[in-house]
């Protein structure tokens, strides 16, 4: 029993000694691995941290983010979409039973853009919708559709209300990388939902939109952003509008460190213009551009790696008849740099048909002065309206192509389905939306009335030949 008394009071003191020659190492060595300590938010005082004895206060601006998601989550609200399909079997079988039909229910979010009722979100919110319902506080609207603009993924709907709460719009000019922001929506059908972060990027190009003639760049965020969060709004910490919420780069779908957002300038025109014109007086520059990359640059030997190069010019565009050539290097536009590509782009989409460009090339390393004016889609600088055509006897909208899509693509005419109903007669001839048709059978085709009456009237087997989404020329045989 001694023994044993012995043996335990000798590892006790073993103990003691061990860990305060451990203790006196450590410190000497400057090498204290503090505690893990919990932290409370309930205060709104600052964060105190300890390392290696060097103190340093971490403000949380949990004050600023009060009040900005008081000023803005009233103004976003909750969207749901109802979409109907029919579909068929491709078989024989279609030859005897009725197709079936299906409905596909989506959600996203919206932003009160004025007290009257309209409200922006996202363009693939509300794709192909038959109904759209808007959820506002508690209330719950009819929504409809007053115009989209795919190339910058952008939509307008109003619901009937005058007393809503129009948010407060910033300016994405002004946005600096590194400041906080939040990110306002519904994500997986959670409604009013606030996260924050800062702004890690800006002119942010990511190749998600497939329209023709996209816009492309977004400010991007490390604010969480889900889906569902689409259409929503992006504030600054005065709760200012900066941009609507539109993309997440994820492999899985969720949130996985970055999201995209339309700055809140682009949405101001594309708003402005769908409500007073009804759709968007978008300028173009007749020439495409890439960016300048070091090997790109080897090769050109050009030094100034800042600023885009002219990739190709349209034969009689602005670009053509300012005197822009294939290989120059834009520097500077109203003189201010260009960045890149993204930059430029999102400066042109601020601009109007009728605006000049004072443009700064750089051509076999000498620099001069080239005066653009942007035309719209026709080549002029008038204000366009959409030319569309419904036919209630087939239940499709058809619209005419514009001369500056047609002359890249190449064709001479051509009009593109716009809309049909999914029990209609034309949903019957498995042409998608967004297709163009340029002829049936060896004839023609350039007005939109002119294609309705043809397919309304004509019997026999005919062929339709048109251009897919993708550039390809495509025919569908039928007979009626």
């Amino acid at each position: 029993m001694g023994r044993l008394f012995t043996l335990l009071l000798a590892a006790i003191i073993g103990g003691v000694t061990g860990a305060l020659t451990t203790q006196y190492l450590n410190q000497k060595e400057g090498n204290s691995n503090p505690a893990l300590q919990t932290v409370s938010l309930a205060e709104s005082k600052p964060i105190t941290a300890k390392i290696r004895s060097v103190s340093r206060e971490v403000p949380i601006p949990n004050e600023n983010f009060v009040t900005a998601s008081e000023k803005s989550t009233s103004s976003v609200v909750f969207i749901q979409t109802l979409s109907e399909y029919e579909y068929r079997s491709g078989g024989w079988m279609d030859w005897f039973f009725e197709p079936r039909s299906s409905q596909q229910v989506g959600s996203g979010s919206g932003v009160v853009f004025s007290s009257d009722g309209y409200i922006v979100t996202n363009n693939h919110v509300i794709d192909d919708a038959d109904e759209i319902t808007v959820i506002a506080g508690k209330k719950s609207y009819q929504a409809t559709l007053v115009g989209r603009d795919p190339s910058s993924d952008l939509a307008v709907i109003k619901i009937d209300s005058d007393d809503l709460p129009a948010i407060e719009i910033g300016d994405s000019q002004e946005v600096n990388v590194g400041e906080w922001v939040l990110a306002v929506g519904n994500p997986f059908n959670l409604t009013s939902t606030v996260t924050a972060g800062i702004v890690s990027a800006k002119g942010r190009n990511i190749n998600i939109l497939r329209d023709k003639f996209p816009i492309e760049s977004f400010i991007q965020t490390d604010a969480a952003i889900n889906p569902g969060n689409s259409g929503g709004a992006l504030v600054n910490s005065e709760g200012e509008l900066i941009g609507i919420n539109t993309a997440i780069l994820s492999r899985t779908g969720s949130y996985a460190g970055y999201g995209f957002a339309i700055p809140v300038n682009i949405v101001k025109k594309v708003f402005n213009d769908i409500v007073k014109h009804g759709e968007v007086q978008k300028a173009f520059v007749g020439a495409e551009f890439i960016d300048i990359d070091s090997d790109l640059a080897d090769r050109l030997d050009i030094e100034d790696l800042d600023g885009v190069i002219v990739s190709d010019v349209t034969r009689s565009g602005a670009a053509d008849k300012a005197g822009l050539e294939k290989g120059d290097v834009i520097r500077k536009v109203n003189q201010i740099q260009v960045g890149s590509k993204a930059t430029l782009e999102e400066y042109i989409a601020n601009s109007y048909p009728g605006d000049q460009l004072d443009v700064l090339v750089e051509r076999n390393g000498k620099l001069n002065s080239k005066k653009l004016i942007l035309t719209n889609r026709e080549g002029t600088t008038g204000v366009l309206k959409r030319n569309t055509y419904t036919s209630d006897k087939l239940e499709v909208t058809f619209e005419s192509v514009s001369k500056v899509e047609r002359d890249l693509l190449g064709i001479r005419s051509g009009v593109k389905v716009v809309d049909y109903k999914k029990s209609g007669f034309f949903s019957e001839l498995d042409i998608p939306e967004g297709f163009i048709i340029t002829q049936i059978n060896s004839r023609l085709i350039n007005e939109p009335e002119e294609l309705a009456n043809i397919l309304e009237s004509i019997r026999g087997r005919f062929d339709i030949i048109g251009i897919d989404k993708r550039g390809r020329k495509v025919y569908y045989p039928f007979r009626r």
